[in-house]
């Protein structure tokens, strides 16, 4: 099992620091607001992702486990935004 990024959409303000430090698997909307690339994240990536994680000024970006069978975080542009679950 890996670990996959999510983001607070409440919480985030949009500074953008995410996508600085991981643009690996963060790319930024046109208001500034992280677009995640799916799947797992590579153990070679983490400590990128857990710096992205770390620099959040108010903590809307963590580090989730991905279910079993979770695809890798692919290298080509975000196609899927990562949301909060609404009840």
């Amino acid at each position: 099992m890996g670990e996959r990024l999510a983001v607070d959409r409440i919480r985030c303000d949009g500074y953008g620091m995410c996508a600085e430090m991981f643009p690996e698997g963060i790319e930024l909307d046109d208001w500034g607001y992280p677009i995640l690339r799916p799947g797992v994240i590579p153990d070679g990536l983490l400590p990128l992702a857990r710096r992205a994680v770390d620099v959040c000024p108010i903590l809307a970006l963590r580090l989730v486990n991905a279910p079993s069978g979770s695809p890798p975080t692919g290298t080509g542009r975000a196609r899927h935004v990562e949301s909060a679950s609404r009840s």
